[in-house]
Formats: structure tokens, C-alpha cells, sequence
């Protein structure tokens, strides 16, 4: 695989200005989380004193807690709802799939205005209580198409040749699935539960909509911060999150490059294997050739 390299000094600037443009405002977000001061543009000296507060602060622990568990049932759950939606749209024709999948896409392109408000008007109609159940059922319903979106690619790769040979071998339809097809889609499934636990904490405009009394997360409890002046710790609080994310995309990087290594050695060992049982057994190799040509 070729490397693509930028030798136009031009390009490099210009892409230097882009990634500066994108990373300034979280770098100085991140060296204020250290200021002393509490105004933000003056630096007058390091200190963890935000840090301390953010801990001792419980009205923003608790949105912290709110934020967490319902990102994390949300990625969990539309994961799992999602990798099996887009098992199940693979086998469909290509009418039925191509039109399930321009349905699917009416929640990415939608204003998220437009999907908070008919959420809350639809709990207010089943006359379900705003809380912690809405802003979960919202998030799931949101999330969900865009783990759909990682994993059809990976289903477009997948060999399923290796998954009726699983069956002809024993192997029950859930067993096949789970020991040929989900390994092959791990690396979309991560994706997709990366997003979705991004997007949840990072969303505001359905949570603001689907959320009732004593439930808050951390983006509606910053909005109405900043109407008093925005509270420095949660520069403080953004930076460990900030960290956080960036250390989860490490890890799950990582894990991709192990199995990309771990994928090339097998597929270089069968190339192996076969030019000995070639060299071995020239007679019937040759048999298997000309019979794999007429087929």
C-alpha cells in the first residue's frame, strides 16, 4: 500500500493552518484549565485549584454522571441495534436496501431542532414523563444510524464464503455469526460505538428537549452557565474528557493496527502453507488448479 505524501510546500502550509484552525481553541482551553485566574485571557499562574472545585462541585458531578451513563447505554445499546440492522440489510435486495437506507439517513441530514422537538411532542402524546428514560430512548434513536453507516462498508468486505464453510462444519447460524462475521466487522462496530458515545455527550439540542426536572447533563447545565458567565471548571472538566476521548481513540487504534498484523500474518502463513502442499504434492495441486479454472 502506497503512503500518500504532501510534497508541495504550499499543501503542508495550508494543512498546518487547517489543523491550527481546528486545535487552537481546544489547546487554550486546556492550558486555561491551569490558570489561576478566573478570567479567561489572563494568565497569572498554574494552578489545579479548578480541578479541585470541579471535584467538589456536585451539581456538575452529577450532570457528569447523567452525561456518562446515558452515553454509554446509548453507544451499547444503538450498537448492538445498529451491527445487527446492518447484518440484516445486507442479505435485502437492492431496491428494499437501497430504500431503507435513504430512510435511514433522514435522522443524520434532519436538524437535530426538528428531531428533539417531534421526540418530545411523541413522549408528550404516549404521555411518557420527560426525564432520564426520554433523553436515553432519544440518544439511542439518534445514534443508531450512524453505526449502521460504519458497518455496512465492513459487510461490503466480508467474504461469506468463510461463513457457510463454518456451517458445513458444524457450526449453528449464531456461532458462525459470532465466530466469522463479528470479528470481520470489529473494527466498524468500534467506530460506530465511538461515535455514538461522542455524539451523545456532545449533544445538546435533543437533550434540552427530551430532559425533565433533576435531570441534566453537562451540556444543558454549560448553557445555562454561560448566562452568569461560563465557570472555569469546566475548562478543567473538558480537558479530562478531552483526554479521555483522545486515550479511548488511541486504545481502539491500536487494537486495529494488532488485528490488521494479526489478519496479514494468517493470510501470509495460508500463502505459505500452500506453496508447500504445492511443492510437496505437485500431482494433486495441479489437479485442484485445473479444477478451480473450470469452475
Amino acid at each position: 500500500m502506497k503512503h500518500f505524501k504532501i510534497k508541495n510546500p504550499l499543501k503542508k502550509l495550508y494543512l498546518l493552518l487547517i489543523l491550527i484552525f481546528m486545535y487552537a481553541p481546544i489547546a487554550v482551553m486546556i492550558v486555561f484549565s491551569f490558570n489561576e485566574s478566573r478570567q479567561l485571557g489572563h494568565w497569572t499562574g498554574f494552578s489545579l485549584k479548578w480541578y479541585e472545585q470541579l471535584f467538589n462541585n456536585s451539581q456538575i458531578m452529577s450532570a457528569l454522571m447523567y452525561t456518562l451513563v446515558v452515553a454509554l447505554l446509548a453507544a451499547v445499546i444503538a450498537t448492538a441495534v445498529g451491527t445487527i440492522t446492518a447484518i440484516g440489510l445486507h442479505g435485502y435486495g437492492k431496491f428494499s436496501k437501497s430504500l431503507i437506507m435513504n430512510i435511514t439517513y433522514i435522522p443524520v441530514v434532519n436538524p437535530d431542532i426538528i428531531t428533539g422537538l417531534s421526540l418530545m411532542m411523541l413522549f408528550m402524546f404516549a404521555n411518557i414523563k420527560l426525564g432520564f428514560f426520554t433523553m436515553l430512548i432519544a440518544h439511542i434513536v439518534f445514534c443508531i444510524p450512524y453505526v449502521i453507516f460504519s458497518v455496512m462498508p465492513k459487510l461490503r468486505q466480508i467474504n461469506f464464503s468463510k461463513y457457510e464453510a463454518a456451517q458445513d462444519l458444524g457450526a449453528t447460524p449464531s456461532q458462525a455469526l459470532q465466530k466469522v462475521i463479528l470479528p470481520e466487522l470489529m473494527p466498524g462496530i468500534l467506530s460506530g460505538f465511538m461515535l455514538s458515545f461522542t455524539l451523545s455527550i456532545d449533544d445538546f439540542v435533543v437533550s434540552f428537549f427530551t430532559t425533565g426536572n433533576g435531570v441534566t447533563n453537562l451540556s444543558t447545565i454549560i448553557y445555562s452557565m454561560t448566562k452568569r458567565g461560563v465557570n472555569p471548571t469546566i475548562n478543567a472538566l473538558s480537558t479530562l474528557m478531552f483526554a479521555t476521548v483522545l486515550i479511548l481513540l488511541i486504545l481502539i487504534n491500536a487494537y486495529q493496527n494488532k488485528g490488521r498484523k494479526k489478519h496479514a500474518a494468517n493470510k501470509e502463513a495460508s500463502r505459505n502453507e500452500e506453496a508447500v502442499f504445492e511443492l510437496q504434492n505437485p500431482a494433486t495441486a495441479q489437479d485442484f488448479n485445473i479444477e478451480e479454472e473450470r469452475k
